[in-house]
């Protein structure tokens, strides 16, 4: 009897794959997944996946078709739309949410992702530069990756048991995806710019300028009204049954 073939589908990166080094296989800009099954779905039930916060990493380990990838290295944005991809070939393209009190299912495959000026990036690099506007200071930073995610997380888990009133996420967040500060690439000298030099107005104005260019999917979404708003991705994108 032939093996079966999973149907896949092929899906195209936010980020073109221009970040990734040529040896890496995400630099093809596209990634192979195969539809969900009763083995993934599986994944998604299971308790100890759950409660580790690892769920959606192995769901994607166990539908991307190329196992030589490493999801560690995908920048969020690729990994978004690695996600939507995966919803939509196991459930279908209709996502049923409520915002603001109505409700509305939206046809997933409709999104699109955001364009990207390629002459902002360096063919496998993940390395960018932004200067201040308050006080000139020349930033690099990279964009955030799986791996990046999982530091932030377990630096704030324990900051949170030596302090559980403090969360400084924000903070936390901005000393892993700043490389250098005027060319200095010392985290102690990273971490003291953004406790201490950082002023709030370049924090904001340094915090738009990565979410306007960073590669991602467009997740916004015209109401009945005409308002514009962020769709929102509740429990119930990979549990449609959750109630």
């Amino acid at each position: 009897m032939s093996e079966f073939k999973f149907p896949t589908e092929e899906v195209e990166l936010p980020s073109k794959g221009l970040i990734y080094p040529e040896e890496n296989p995400l630099s093809s800009g596209k990634v192979e997944v195969k539809y969900m099954t009763a083995k993934e779905e599986d994944i998604l039930s299971n308790q100890s996946f759950i409660q580790k916060g690892v769920v959606l990493d192995k769901l994607l380990k166990s539908v991307i078709v190329n196992k030589d990838i490493d999801i560690n290295t995908l920048i969020v944005g690729d990994k978004n739309a690695l996600l939507i991809a995966t919803r939509v070939l196991g459930y279908g393209k209709d996502y049923n949410v409520n915002v603001k009190g109505v409700d509305y299912t939206i046809d997933m495959t409709t999104l699109e992702n955001k364009e990207i000026d390629e002459s902002k990036f360096k063919r496998g690099e993940n390395n960018f530069t932004f200067t201040t506007p308050s006080t000139g200071t020349i930033l690099t930073y990279q964009l955030a990756t799986g791996k990046v995610e999982k530091n932030i997380e377990k630096e704030l888990i324990g900051l949170k048991k030596i302090n559980k009133e403090n969360s400084p996420e924000l903070t936390t967040r901005l000393k892993y995806l700043i490389t250098s500060v005027d060319g200095d690439s010392e985290p102690k000298s990273i971490r003291e710019f953004v406790d201490n030099r950082f002023l709030a107005r370049d924090s904001r104005s340094f915090r738009e300028h990565i979410s306007s260019t960073q590669p991602d999917v467009n997740l916004s979404y015209i109401l009945d009204n005409g308002e514009e708003v962020t769709i929102p991705i509740g429990i119930n994108f990979f549990w449609p049954d959750y109630n």
